[in-house]
């Protein structure tokens, strides 16, 4: 049995971090469902801005849309919502035959709006309605300006990926935000049933730390705070706030593992994915680490068993100099920075291209 199939069959959903348009065309994200056992995907600017920069596939439709006067953001808006919407039919049946659980696409609000509230929101409920697929989740980074957006979002009934999240402290806020946004809902007599995931960025601790902790520290402290927050939210679920809203007819925000592909040439490549198999949750991996995952993984499931040792491995960090929250809150500053920096490449992209296909 493939270590994807035996990831599905323990109660973990399997989600491909990328998204082309090539990808859908050529079948090859049908075959993934089929053969991979994939139940959903992600996309964030980085995506598309290698997807549009490395291929011409979008071509045709970026000189189509010119024509009809569209560029700069609108125009790339227009061919991400297309894509997703095909990726969201394709995973339509998942979603129907879970009862809205799994089969979810997710596309990102522009990442410029990371510290605008009220912008946010705003973004948030008009590329859902323009998306018009209801196993489309759209993304919002858990900052501090972002978490009101999210409440509000719920509110509204617009589900919710919250992404940019690296640490126990910033997944619970989000999961109160979410939590605050269907305690509302239920108070006003509306269905509670908003679904909403919550992204733990993994991989980029260790990156975070190379040359500044112990050799045999190397690559485990993203797994440790993995483990840690995987703990905390088993305790929330658990808890009798959560459990009310449940028998209001709510749903669980589920945990979503990410940044999972390994960036340590010296380290396994399906590292993360196989220390962080457990149920009820989700890992959204890249394409390398899928088809890394289905040739040689090996899945046991253990995370819960594992779990409790979080906090040690973290006190270990901690000993060596390590300051896990100032560090968790850096690496929040610096990956909205980063898909900043992705967003602008890709506008430049896209203005580039234009003004080529315009003058061909």
């Amino acid at each position: 049995m493939k270590a994807t199939q035996k990831l599905h069959e323990i109660g973990q959903s399997l989600w491909l971090d990328n998204i082309t348009r090539g990808l859908l065309t050529s079948g090859t994200l049908r075959r993934y469902i089929q053969e991979f056992s994939v139940t959903g995907l992600t996309s964030n600017p980085t995506i598309f801005d290698h997807a549009l920069k490395n291929s011409n596939d979008y071509d045709d439709a970026i000189r189509q849309k010119l024509k009809e006067g569209r560029s700069g953001e609108p125009l790339f808006f227009e061919l991400a919502i297309e894509d997703l919407r095909q990726a969201a039919d394709l995973f339509r049946p998942i979603h129907e035959l879970t009862n809205g659980v799994d089969g979810w696409v997710s596309l990102e609000v522009s990442p410029l709006l990371a510290h605008d509230t009220a912008g946010t929101l705003a973004a948030a409920k008009a590329l859902h309605a323009k998306a018009a697929r209801p196993n489309l989740f759209i993304k919002i980074p858990g900052t501090k300006e972002g978490l009101p957006a999210i409440e509000e979002a719920i509110f509204a009934g617009v589900p919710i990926n919250v992404t940019l999240l690296f640490s126990r402290e910033q997944y619970v806020a989000a999961a109160e935000a979410y939590l605050r946004g269907i305690e509302r809902r239920i108070v006003a007599g509306l269905n509670p049933d908003v679904g909403s995931v919550a992204s733990l960025f993994v991989s980029r601790w260790d990156v975070a730390v190379v040359g500044k902790q112990p050799e045999w520290l190397r690559n485990q402290l993203g797994i440790a705070v993995a483990w840690q927050t995987h703990e905390k939210y088993r305790h929330l679920l658990d808890s009798p706030r959560w459990q009310r809203i449940f028998n209001a007819g709510a749903r669980a925000q589920r945990l979503l593992f990410a940044s999972t592909g390994t960036k340590d040439p010296k380290a396994p490549d399906t590292l993360y994915v196989e220390a962080l198999a457990a149920p009820f949750t989700i890992n959204t991996m890249p394409e390398a680490t899928l088809k890394a995952l289905a040739d040689h993984g090996e899945i046991d499931g253990s995370l819960p068993v594992r779990a409790c040792r979080g906090d040690e491995v973290l006190a270990k960090f901690t000993k060596a100099g390590i300051h896990i929250e100032a560090l968790g809150d850096q690496l929040q500053v610096e990956g909205a920075a980063s898909f900043d920096k992705s967003w602008n490449e890709l506008m430049e992209v896209i203005a580039s291209k234009s003004k080529t296909l315009v003058a061909a």
